[in-house]
């Protein structure tokens, strides 16, 4: 018996012992193929050599040095790279063990920016609906993932949600795509003047959608749009690349892609590989500099932030994708796994829509093509997936509640930046034949 709370109780996980490249190796010997990089944080599989290495040569030296009073080579390094190929403007990391703590981070320091220019008013955050940023109550407050935050509605602060840029289903016929995007984006401005912007502190957005959504990237112009509006009104664009972030989609932020920059920029996830639990807030100049010529201090703090050891591990990992140019690999064999899933799943009359960008893609399911319909909520089609995947030695990311926190079924892939052909072919393959057999057990079973 395990003495364990685990996230499903009721489940019997199987032990995992070993990690071998793409694949995770349980205690029977059974190899399991890491499709979804846990929830997408793998991004160099499991045991990287030089990963480890790293990891062992730090504990050597320092294992834990705790950061009000010292520094570290490994955490001093690891920023200078980060703000080396930061977008405009980022200028200083403030270290973390995650992303929800990344993302509250965020939230103390936007509004410790407007304290210290004397605009205590300044209380109010956008977010969009069907995104996800993290469970701590702060990001789950600005979170507009329905089904998490309802349990804890009364425990929330006061937030504000728009439409989020989901073209798939919320896009007009007679439209196009940078028209739907500037008609989503303009409800920015829209509750920035129903709140009073003097009143608002910033905007939070992932600039591809992950877990609650299924990888869904904005149209192009929507998120140039919001940097307009964000700049007209004074408030602080907060972008969270906890998911998308850090070479995901093929560059090492995915805001790149978007032709923009941000105020404040939170990474995770990828940032460490999961090698050491950590994560980053990535603060403008213009942020930093206030603050120092103000109070001097953020009011914040965590007894694990800049951990040697989890730096050290996240240096690696940086260092690893640059030097074996692995951002290359990601688009290539993402364009591989987009083609292939299409090809083998383009047509299928439960799928809905294929998307993403890089090595980060999402499936939706439907039960009538046309209609998009999704399959009824009870039938609980994402647990089917991914026990079903599980069966065949494939690990995926399936959630339900795609629409609204109730209806509708995703499954999310962001492998390992190290995969080949072989991997994207075992990878289509096991998913194909999941998708076939969970859906058409699903439709006999709603007929």
């Amino acid at each position: 018996m395990s003495h364990i709370f685990h996230r499903q109780p009721q489940d019997s996980l199987p032990y995992a012992v070993a990690g071998d490249g793409a694949y995770v190796i349980d205690n029977t010997g059974k190899r399991y193929l890491d499709a979804s990089g846990g929830a997408a944080v793998s991004c160099l599989g499991h045991n990287h050599p030089v990963v480890v290495d790293a990891i062992k040569q730090q504990i050597d030296r320092v294992a834990y040095a705790h950061s009000a009073f010292f520094t570290t080579d490994a955490a001093e390094q690891l920023a200078d790279l980060l703000v080396e190929a930061a977008p405009n403007g980022i200028d200083r990391v403030y270290y973390v063990s995650g992303g929800s703590e990344g993302v509250e981070a965020a939230l103390k320091l936007a509004r410790q920016y407007f304290v210290e220019l004397d605009q205590p008013e300044r209380r109010h955050f956008i977010a969009r609906r069907q995104s996800y940023h993290g469970n701590t109550l702060g990001a789950l407050a600005v979170g507009g993932n329905a089904w998490r935050r309802e349990p804890f509605r009364p425990l929330l602060v006061e937030t504000h949600h728009i439409s989020p840029c989901y073209a798939y289903r919320d896009r007009l016929d007679d439209e196009t795509e940078e028209q739907y995007g500037l008609r989503v984006a303009n409800e920015l401005e829209h509750t920035i003047r129903t709140l009073g912007a003097e009143t608002v502190i910033g905007f939070i957005a992932e600039p591809v959608v992950g877990a609650t959504l299924g990888a869904v990237p904005a149209v192009p112009g929507y998120f140039q749009r919001i940097r307009e509006i964000c700049d007209r009104y004074g408030i602080l664009l907060i972008l969270d690349e906890v998911m998308c972030g850090m070479g995901r989609t093929g560059t090492m932020f995915a805001c790149e892609q978007e032709g923009i920059s941000a105020d404040l920029i939170v990474i995770a996830k990828g940032l460490g590989a999961g090698y050491q639990p950590i994560g980053a807030m990535l603060v403008s100049d213009t942020i930093y500099q206030t603050v120092c010529d103000g109070s001097g201090f953020f009011q914040h703090g965590h007894t694990y932030m800049a951990h040697p050891t989890a730096c050290a591990a996240a240096l690696a990992v940086q260092n690893v994708v640059r030097d074996a140019d692995l951002l290359e690999n990601v688009e290539r064999m993402g364009s591989r796994l987009s083609e292939e899933l299409y090809g083998a799943l383009g047509q299928h009359p439960y799928v809905g829509d294929i998307r993403g960008r890089g090595l980060f893609v999402g499936l939706e399911l439907v039960n009538d093509r046309e209609s998009k319909t999704p399959f009824a909520p009870s039938l609980a089609l994402h647990r089917s997936i991914k026990r079903t995947a599980m069966e065949s030695g494939l690990m995926c990311y399936p959630m339900g509640g795609t629409i609204d926190g109730q209806r509708g079924n995703h499954i999310l892939l962001a492998p390992p930046f190290i995969i080949d052909d072989s991997h994207i072919d075992e990878i289509v393959g096991i998913i194909s034949r999941t998708v076939n057999d969970v859906t058409t057990q699903a439709a006999n079973t709603t007929t």
